[in-house]
């Protein structure tokens, strides 16, 4: 398998389309959110891991600010579609889709170039406006987070146009 993790796409470049299973709303497809929402794809690497099951749980407490910026956002990692249940169950809940990008291992996450030698996602957030175009993107090491501030505020200014 090819391990793009040098290619990672760039602000500005078409977010490339992809449909994946998700814990909670069968599959999703990318390209249905074009002209309807902005997206926010949140690439973990994986469900029950420390840094992950903060990462996670920090979106639901921010959830009604990716709503009131008319956002989507789609978590997405390795893990198969019962680990993400399992897991989103253990965190009482989660009102986002998980995606499993389980089989084929990692495709969507080497089209977006954050797949590891290692076989996990790199921890990346991209913002993908209603073109469709990646607007943000904020690629931390496995052991940091996102910061969800600055998120909000390209979000924000998404929002205003």
């Amino acid at each position: 398998m090819l391990i793009s993790d040098n290619n990672i796409l760039g602000v500005s470049d078409p977010a490339p389309d992809f449909t994946l299973p998700t814990h909670n709303e069968g599959e999703l497809n990318l390209a249905w959110y074009q002209g309807r929402k902005n997206v926010v794809l949140a690439f973990y690497p994986g469900d029950w891991t420390p840094v992950c099951s903060t990462q996670i749980p920090g979106y639901q407490n921010i959830y009604e600010q990716f709503l009131n910026c008319d956002c989507q956002l789609l978590g997405i990692s390795v893990d198969s579609i019962p680990c993400h249940m399992a897991w989103a169950k253990s965190l009482g809940g989660l009102s986002f889709p998980l995606m499993s990008d389980f089989y084929p291992h990692g495709r969507v996450a080497q089209l977006y170039g954050v797949l590891t030698k290692s076989g996990y996602a790199d921890r990346t957030v991209f913002l993908i406006d209603k073109a469709g175009i990646i607007r943000f993107i904020q690629r931390v090491k496995p052991f940091e987070l996102p910061d969800n501030d600055e998120l909000i505020k390209h979000l924000a200014q998404l929002k205003k146009g």
